[in-house]
């Protein structure tokens, strides 16, 4: 006997969708396997077709339905070599906005993507927060891409060799030279090596304009790298990354060091606005930012995750804008401090974020939708009277977003109000399956 289905989903049924003749014979000859899948936009010479001819060759093959994943109102020719492979529609994502946060003396509306109940409505009530006592403040400290390769030698005493050539100030200018040549934006800044035996990993760091940059400071590094061969022939590079950056996963040293752009955000809340707005007092979130935030992460070993929901903002704020959402891990990092001001009566609250790894070109930020969140926050493509200017702007608008983000939340938190306003914003009576399209 089968299992009774889930109440409210719906059965999968294949749609037969009509076809011309010649589609019908490609759709079968995927099927068959005769044509590969992934070659349809260079056999069909149309992006928009090949989509379509792959998602009913997929229907046919699986027998289940795409019909609730949409493939009109889509330009795939904007993917094509560059941001997905194989398309067969869109996911849709609904697009908050929170604001005005106004930080460093002007007004910013913040698009978030999610589909959290709550996420979009708790950040604009620490936007409005943080807009009465006067706007938040934003120091960059850092902008600063990283590649690590990892090389190996023969023994740990000749790679420990190459490790001293590498941070020895006066060869600086030499290595700066090679791994410029790669673009008109990466430039050199640095090398830090740690040696295991005698496997050797070079942290190199670059700033790369407006771009995010991964490719950017790969390049360079492959520069260095052939450039290096020369004076070191027994160096064999094992791969020109050694998880030594460190990309897309928490590590400490990203954390202490700092990758992409390192900020720190802060603002007072006066306290008739804690009481008002945010429905609590300014002794109240102290403790609990000292116990939640502070002792409660420790206790659970945290790495970078001293804080109340940071990544929540930061991934709604990234897939709107066009961001790697995977890099979400280490941009997340965040230290969440509070105190208590002006004899006690006033917030001080401060969102330290050493590695927020953002871009306005390149990647996903050109495609429409995330284009025009981009434009919404004036950074949208490449700064041309200050390179780099642009994702500089956007990541300290990701951390006074955060800032605000984590204000609204603790308040909750503090005022015993988070499950209330769950039970209201992120239930839903409605049964979607049983809804016409």
């Amino acid at each position: 006997m089968s299992p009774p289905k889930p109440k409210g989903v719906a059965e999968a049924v294949p749609v037969i969708a009509p076809t011309s003749e010649e589609d019908e014979e490609i759709i079968k000859s995927v099927v068959a396997g005769t044509t590969p899948s992934y070659s349809l936009e260079s056999k069909l010479g149309d992006c928009k077709r090949a989509a379509a001819v792959r998602r009913e060759a997929l229907q046919r093959l699986t027998g289940k339905s795409l019909a609730g994943l949409p493939l009109d109102g889509f330009d795939y020719d904007s993917i094509l070599g560059q941001c997905c492979e194989m398309p067969v529609g869109y996911v849709q994502i609904p697009v908050g906005i929170a604001g005005p946060l106004l930080l460093d003396g002007r007004e910013y509306s913040v698009p978030m993507a999610t589909t959290e109940g709550c996420l979009v409505a708790s950040t604009n009530r620490g936007c409005k927060a943080i807009y009465v006592s006067g706007g938040a403040t934003s120091v960059l400290l850092r902008d600063g891409m990283t590649r690590a390769p990892v090389v190996r030698f023969a023994t740990a005493k000749r790679a420990a060799e190459l490790k001293f050539f590498l941070e020895d100030p006066r060869n600086f200018d030499t290595l700066a030279i090679v791994f410029n040549k790669s673009s008109r934006f990466g430039r050199f800044q640095g090398i830090k090596c740690a040696l295991a035996g005698k496997n050797l990993y070079i942290r190199f760091s670059c700033s790369t304009g407006d771009a995010m940059g991964m490719n950017m400071v790969s390049k360079g590094v492959q520069n260095v790298l052939d450039f290096l061969q020369t004076d070191f022939p027994d160096m064999d590079v094992i791969g020109i990354s050694g998880n030594f950056c460190s990309d897309k996963k928490p590590a400490a040293v990203n954390w202490i060091e700092g990758r992409g752009k390192s900020v720190v955000c802060e603002a007072i809340i006066k306290e008739e606005v804690v009481k008002k707005v945010l429905k609590t007092n300014v002794a109240s979130l102290v403790e609990l930012n000292m116990l939640k935030n502070l002792t409660g992460s420790a206790m659970a070993g945290a790495l970078g995750g001293f804080n109340a929901h940071a990544s929540n903002i930061v991934s709604a704020v990234y897939i709107a804008t066009g961001q790697d959402p995977a890099q979400n891990v280490e941009s997340s990092h965040c230290i969440t401090m509070m105190e208590a001001v002006n004899d006690g009566k006033d917030l001080h609250i401060s969102v330290s974020m050493p590695s927020i790894e953002v871009g306005t070109v390149g990647g996903g930020t050109q495609l429409a939708s995330q284009s025009a969140c981009l434009n919404l926050l004036g950074v949208k493509g490449a700064s041309k009277e200050s390179p780099g200017s642009n994702s500089r702007l956007l990541a300290t608008i990701v951390a006074g977003s955060v800032l605000a983000g984590e204000l609204s939340l603790m308040s909750a938190l503090a005022a015993g109000q988070l499950v209330k306003s769950h039970m209201k914003y992120n239930r839903s009576s409605k049964d979607v399956t049983k809804v016409s399209s």
